[in-house]
């Protein structure tokens, strides 16, 4: 299937390339269905000429192509309409009936509501197409974005979540007038989901009450079932935490499919260089070392431990805390012993064959490097982030 995506260049444009590509090149192997063949790639520095040639050999077009922030209002007309008509055109001359996608934009259900020139243009462009499917019987998917993000967007543009990203990422200044303002957001990989879905038959479509999206079987327009509904005081929130992760550790909750596991992706492209690696807080001493390495709210924390040839560390209990030892270098000997008794179990490790122990809630347990010269390297997780005023830590030998 060869396929065209005119505005190839822009936010959506390239995150959609770039997943053709992995496809094509047999890197992504999620849709075994789909074959990807040529990709024309149409874009403003495009020449011209170009255009009939891949409207001849398309078997499929995603239209991107758009304008957005004109310096002069006119363009928006000449660009989101102007070329969508050169682009049909061109289509018709060579009989070529392939599926096209249209996208458009929410501000299209606001005529009558809301006249801007911005939206007028997006609905005219979808009533050129709407006309362009019945007059030549071309399937013809027109979606009608919200607002979007993901890596790649460009910041201080038309995306107050990519401006936020960069500026907060780069410790810049944001400005926020209306914490309280809901914004409907939608994420580029559940897009270019959609339209991958879309070349292979599986579109989504959609109904609007007013500029709701209502999902329908039967509806006149497309629409990915996946968007958030977000406040933009929240995302601030959000990305506060997302910047001050390397000075508290603190991992946020991150659920399969959340608003704040996508956004957390989108900021962390937009780090500088400069932030990308930060150093971690090593509490040494003639034993080795110990480093905090994450912390949750409600899944505990990681650490890594080493210990220094023949050393011992540990040599304590605790009541509710519970840990995972796992030695992923070094030959070591862990040992627990249940409070009150004397009897001693014993477990060998060695990064060669890694395994995680448990450390038993009242069992007093060690560590111990095996090796007159090399250093153990323990990987541990303990139930809950360290607690100073309640560390739940008693000593005693094994």
């Amino acid at each position: 299937m060869n396929i065209l995506v005119t505005g190839s260049s822009g936010f959506v444009g390239k995150n959609l390339v770039e997943a053709l590509k992995n496809i094509r090149d047999g890197k992504d192997r999620t849709r075994p269905a789909l074959s990807v063949g040529e990709i024309f790639e149409y874009d403003i520095d495009t020449d011209p000429a170009l255009l009939d040639e891949y409207c001849a050999k398309s078997d499929f077009v995603f239209h991107l192509a758009g304008v957005n922030r004109p310096k002069d209002p006119k363009k928006f007309m000449e660009g989101n309409f102007g070329f969508s008509s050169v682009l049909l055109e061109t289509l018709k001359k060579h009989n070529n009936t392939c599926p096209v996608m249209l996208s458009s934009s929410i501000q299209a259900t606001c005529i009558g509501r809301y006249d801007g020139e911005y939206g007028r243009s997006k609905k005219a462009g979808e009533d050129l197409f709407f006309a362009y499917a019945a007059e030549t019987g071309a399937r013809v998917l027109v979606y009608r974005f919200p607002n979007l993000f993901g890596k790649w967007c460009r910041p201080n543009y038309n995306s107050a979540v990519a401006t936020f990203c960069h500026n907060i990422a780069h410790d810049l200044p944001i400005t926020v007038n209306d914490p309280s303002v809901e914004l409907e957001l939608l994420y580029i990989d559940d897009l270019v989901s959609e339209m991958l879905d879309a070349l292979e038959g599986k579109e989504h479509y959609c109904t609007f009450d007013g500029t709701n999206t209502v999902m329908t079987d039967d509806g006149r327009y497309c629409a990915v079932p996946m968007t958030h509904k977000v406040t933009l005081g929240e995302i601030v929130d959000l990305l506060h935490t997302f910047h001050d992760q390397p000075q508290t550790l603190l991992m946020p909750e991150i659920p399969a499919n959340s608003f704040a596991k996508k956004l957390y992706s989108t900021y962390l492209s937009y780090l500088p260089k400069e932030k990308i690696s930060f150093p971690l807080k090593m509490n040494t001493d003639p034993r080795g070392s110990f480093t905090e390495l994450l912390k949750t709210k409600s899944c505990g924390q990681f650490s890594v431990n080493i210990s220094n040839p023949g050393i011992t560390k540990g040599q304590h209990w605790h009541n509710s805390k519970w840990e995972f030892f796992i030695v992923v270098s070094g030959h070591g000997l862990i040992q627990e012993r249940k409070i009150g008794t004397d009897q001693v179990m014993n477990f060998e490790v060695t990064g060669e064959k890694i395994e995680a122990v448990h450390m038993l809630p009242g069992y007093t347990h060690n560590i111990i490097n095996l090796s007159e010269t090399e250093p153990l390297v323990t990987l541990m997780w303990a139930n809950e982030p360290f607690d100073p005023e309640k560390p739940d830590t008693f000593g005693e030998p094994v």
